[in-house]
């Protein structure tokens, strides 16, 4: 009996370990989006009109696609973790694989906005040609945008590699005594790719839609 206890409380330790390692695992890219926060916000507050025109050469319905395949996504996810505590694989399963789905539909939608701009050479370092007003402020805020959107892509690659890897870790040995945990924990990762977009979406798409 006494030995039971001793391993549940062994358990119990590992989990809080590893819920504070992806907890500070997170913070630590909350500091790295937030910088890249803080200079965009910085730039925008300097030269507002030039950033709203170059805004305004985004495609916001593709912008807007992929903020509401990204929110979907958050409730497979949210889904999957629920059906893991409940010990419900196979439909745990089948939502992780909806995540999965999700996830690469954003990347391909992202993709094929990024060819878009390819051919109306807006991709700074490539094929930038700008004839408009204050041409270098513009190529500023597609640089800031290909350095943000492409690395939340990178973060959301990762991310879908990681919910294949729960698939997988949710029925191995060594969580045996908790086949949510991995679930759980790359839930956390998930849902703050999708925060820093719901972030991403407004700061680049919708600067003064309305001039």
């Amino acid at each position: 009996m006494n030995q039971h206890i001793m391993n549940e409380e062994a358990l119990a330790r590992d989990r809080e370990i590893n819920a504070l390692g992806m907890w500070v695992f997170l913070a630590s890219e909350i500091m790295l989006f937030g910088g890249l926060f803080l200079g965009y916000t910085v730039y925008r507050y300097l030269y507002p009109a030039a950033f709203a025109e170059a805004s305004r050469h985004l495609d916001l319905w593709l912008g807007t696609a992929n903020t509401a395949v990204l929110l979907t996504s958050s409730l497979t996810m949210a889904l999957a973790v629920h059906h893991s505590r409940a010990a419900k694989r196979k439909t745990a399963v089948l939502f992780l694989l909806l995540t999965i789905a999700l996830g690469l539909l954003f990347l391909g939608i992202k993709g094929y906005e990024y060819w878009q701009e390819y051919q109306e050479q807006l991709i700074p370092g490539l094929n930038f040609v700008y004839e408009g007003a204050n041409p270098a402020t513009v190529r500023l805020f597609f640089s800031l945008y290909f350095i943000m959107t492409g690395l939340h892509a990178v973060h959301l690659s990762v991310g879908i590699l990681l919910v294949g890897a729960a698939i997988v870790l949710g029925g191995k040995r060594p969580f045996a005594h908790n086949p949510a945990e991995p679930a759980e924990m790359i839930g956390l990762y998930w849902h703050f790719v999708d925060v820093v977009w719901v972030f991403l979406f407004p700061m680049l798409y919708l600067i003064d839609r309305a001039a």
